[in-house]
């Protein structure tokens, strides 16, 4: 294994996703999952990885063998997660200490407690013989060449019950030889004119080099881990997205952005700050969770502009809209059309996908009047980028794009005798000058007409035989007649390589499906170069 640190050591970004985030629910990661999430770590350039728990379960332990065997670490040092000594045993004489330095880790972390209950309580010994602990343990790690760092679990609530106690804990750790000494917000109900106070306290009287990891339970990690940072904290715990226990930890990506971008703080590799958004949604991926479309910085909508009234600011300057230009962090701006689009927003969405409007205010002013009319009707273009193009596209030529023609379609749901049902689709269509018939079934209606109208075009269009649905949303809008409500139906489609998503509405489920598969293929027809054939 090699190290390259890019920064020095004046400021830790510490990333514990492998230990401290995989304990949130949902999260199971394989050994094969921490090395690909543990290599997107050292791409985007942090300092510390912490892997686990080695000699805690088999996971773990098989992780640090192969991560050190396997992984040419860059820019990160691998931690290894652990405990100080056990009550009344010698730290050399610990198993799970021995498990610590066999893991090869060059730095070990350790979690001792610092709040007096918790050490009578839980670990049912004395303060003095926790304080013994973690001093021998610490100085034993050090005597074996590794780097140690110190979790203080509990630190907050017990610097409230016991700050003399809280304090001889830190002074312990520090004393002895760790690096770091990090306070925990283990039960994360600090807010951070707290933290920055408590922190600048217990700098001032240790003299200790102080971290923060900070859980989110008050909504409140990032903003502390930044208030510990202007308490004079310098090492600052974090993971992925967020990810942790109960409601997660301190969210890496807007600590870091904001140590970066507003406090002018070199924490990463020049050029890593771009490629953060990629590495949020990457990691995303492997834990097999979907990004939040709303998370600051690096979600979807982080720089997405629906009013008119910003749309039209944005048009002259984007930075009035936005706090950064989101090409720092990787992310793109996007203009949402509603029912609150004016003319900015059509012009920006125009140019951004590649259609100049010119200055024909006038055909602006035709696709703004159709949208708001449509999103009236139950439509919605803000999650249907396919159809408002398509609609935009038909303005500006002057007729509907059309590569097929339908004629008709029907389905038709069989129930059985046997409880079971036949779902059956037929549809009539005319491609390339010819009149196509196919039937074909399906596990439900859609999909039925679904596969129906890809068997009619497949051969017209081979294209198509790449197009799938990937995506299908129902939603019930507001009833009109008794039981009778509008229906809106929302499908993505992907080509193994893009998706897109189009939309559907009308007062019967099938077809407001019907129309949003009609524009999804002809949406995807047009982005494979087809030129339209039917009028």
């Amino acid at each position: 294994m090699t190290t390259d640190q890019p920064v020095d050591d004046s400021f830790h970004v510490f990333d514990t996703t492998l230990r401290d985030g995989a304990q949130r629910e949902g999260i199971n990661l394989t050994v094969a999952d921490k090395l690909t999430i543990a290599r997107h770590l050292d791409d985007f350039g942090v300092g510390f990885i912490e892997g686990g728990w080695p000699g805690a379960n088999p996971r773990d332990t098989e992780f640090f063998a192969r991560a050190l065997a396997e992984i040419d670490f860059r820019h990160a040092q691998l931690v290894a997660f652990g405990a100080t000594r056990r009550a009344g045993i010698q730290a050399a004489e610990d198993p799970q200490v021995k498990a610590l330095l066999d893991s090869g880790a060059p730095v070990i972390t350790l979690v001792a407690k610092s709040h007096d209950r918790h050490v009578e309580l839980a670990l049912r010994t004395t303060l003095d013989e926790n304080l013994a602990m973690v001093r021998d343990t610490v100085a034993h790690l050090r005597e074996q060449g590794r780097r140690v760092f110190v979790d203080c679990e509990h630190f907050f609530d017990g610097y409230r019950a016991n700050p003399e106690y809280a304090k001889a804990v830190v002074r312990a750790a520090h004393e002895a030889g760790a690096d770091v000494v990090v306070l925990c917000d283990t039960n994360g109900g600090m807010l951070p004119p707290q933290v920055r106070d408590v922190v600048a306290t217990v700098l001032a009287d240790t003299g200790a080099r102080l971290g923060i990891h900070a859980q989110d339970d008050t909504g409140c990690a990032v903003a502390n881990t930044l208030a510990a940072v202007d308490g004079g904290a310098t090492h600052v715990q974090c993971t992925a997205n967020g990810y942790g226990e109960r409601v997660g930890n301190a969210n890496l990506f807007p600590v870091v952005a904001a140590l970066e971008l507003k406090y002018d703080r070199r924490v990463l590799p020049a050029g890593s700050l771009a490629e953060m958004t990629r590495i949020s949604h990457a990691v995303a991926e492997v834990v097999n969770l979907t990004p939040s479309t709303h998370q600051p910085y690096v979600g979807v909508s982080a720089f997405a502009h629906k009013a008119g009234l910003h749309a039209s600011a944005i048009k002259v300057d984007p930075d009035l809209y936005q706090h950064i230009d989101p090409e720092l962090v990787g992310n793109t701006m996007r203009m949402l059309v509603s029912d609150m689009a004016g003319r900015a927003s059509v012009e920006l969405k125009g140019k951004e996908l590649g259609i100049d409007l010119g200055d024909d205010r006038e055909l602006v002013g035709r696709v703004v009047d159709r949208v708001k009319d449509r999103e009236l009707r139950g439509y919605t273009y803000e999650a249907a980028d396919a159809s408002f193009e398509l609609l935009l596209r038909e303005e500006v030529e002057g007729r509907p794009l059309r590569f097929f023609r339908t004629e008709s379609w029907r389905a038709i749901v069989e129930d059985r005798p046997d409880g079971t049902h036949a779902n059956e689709a037929t549809v009539k269509v005319w491609a390339d000058g010819e009149r196509i018939v196919a039937t074909a079934e399906g596990n439900g209606p859609v999909n039925a007409l679904d596969r129906a109208l890809l068997a009619a075009l497949e051969r017209i269009h081979p294209q198509m035989a790449k197009f799938e649905l990937v995506d299908y949303k129902v939603r019930i809008l507001e009833g009109r007649h008794g039981t009778e409500s509008t229906t809106r139906v929302l499908i993505t489609t992907s080509d193994g390589d893009a998706e897109w998503s189009t939309v559907g509405v009308g007062e019967n489920v099938i077809a407001a499906s019907w129309q949003a598969l009609v524009d999804a293929y002809t949406y995807g027809l047009l982005k494979a170069g087809v030129k339209p054939t039917e009028k």
